[in-house]
């Protein structure tokens, strides 16, 4: 991963962050308040592994076992980014990737878990939607910087996400929630709620989106889903879009995903900023090889 200094880091910063979410006067001691929690209370446990092999050295499951990412490890990264030292987290990943994990091992057990965590604290009523939104679009600094699409020209303006509602469903609340989270977090998000199939994929051959995210409030919903999904595809004007899909049965069930034709899931609204996010990653690395 190419160095970052404090500079760099601000800059990045524009490129994650709706300016709205500033504009409140407790952002600093809100962010001094949780700095110092996580100095006082959130204790990083290392995992070291012998560079020699023993005699009796463990299986391999639980050598595997011992290298994924802790709940503690999970909990420690979600109060880092609330706070506002971005090289602490890049750090702390780095940390975490040496132990020898691929980044896609550290999206699934680390950084995907730490934005749901986010989310269980704003429902818990621990922090509210500034903080949690503030730590999701850190992650998703992260995330952008370890994969290496930040480097990329016009960057913020193929950022562009089409929010929409499987037809016939009435559910709006789950898709709007993304859609905050979302914008707060820097992207450019157009919504069809409402709308038919042929609709939603008209509106994707007129515009050019990199993801488009579809919710589904019902299993009897699916063959709707699936053909939505198969119009986008044919009928997009970027050929590479990607598609993700979320409401309580890919919560239940994550590989449905892969079997109504999406590209992924994500358990929540935080998680689904991340998800658009490395689904963006790997479109626009695919683009520029």
């Amino acid at each position: 991963m190419p160095a970052l200094d404090r500079r760099g880091l601000d800059n990045l910063e524009t490129h994650f962050v709706s300016p709205e979410v500033y504009r409140r006067d407790d952002v600093a001691l809100r962010q001094a308040r949780l700095a110092a929690v996580v100095a006082d209370r959130i204790i990083p446990q290392l995992v070291r592994l012998h560079t020699e092999v023993l005699p009796d050295a463990l299986p391999i499951a639980d050598v595997v076992e011992a290298l994924a990412p802790s709940n503690l490890d999970v909990s420690a990264l979600a109060h880092i980014v609330l706070g506002d030292d971005l090289e602490a987290a890049v750090a702390y990943v780095l940390v975490l990737r040496d132990r020898g994990l691929a980044m896609d091992a550290l999206f699934t057990e680390l950084l995907e878990p730490a934005a749901r965590y986010l989310g269980q604290l704003w429902d818990q009523d621990e922090c509210d939607f500034i903080d949690v939104t503030l730590g999701v679009a850190r992650l998703q600094k992260l995330l952008a910087t370890f994969n290496g699409s930040h480097l990329l020209p016009d960057l913020d303006s193929r950022r562009v996400l089409l929010m929409a509602v499987t037809p016939g469903d009435q559910h709006h609340f789950g898709a709007s929630m993304v859609q905050r989270f979302l914008e707060g977090a820097g992207w450019c998000v157009e919504t069809a709620f409402d709308r038919s199939a042929a609709e939603i994929a008209r509106l994707t051959s007129k515009q050019w989106f990199a993801v488009a995210g579809l919710t589904v409030g019902s299993e009897r919903s699916l063959p709707r889903l699936e053909e939505t999904i198969r119009l986008i595809r044919r009928e997009s004007r970027n050929q590479m879009i990607s598609v993700m899909v979320g409401g309580p049965l890919f919560s239940a069930n994550p590989d449905l995903a892969l079997e109504v034709g999406a590209d992924g899931t994500a358990f929540n609204a935080p998680g689904a900023v991340l998800m658009a996010q490395k689904l963006f990653d790997e479109m626009v690395l695919k683009t520029a090889n």
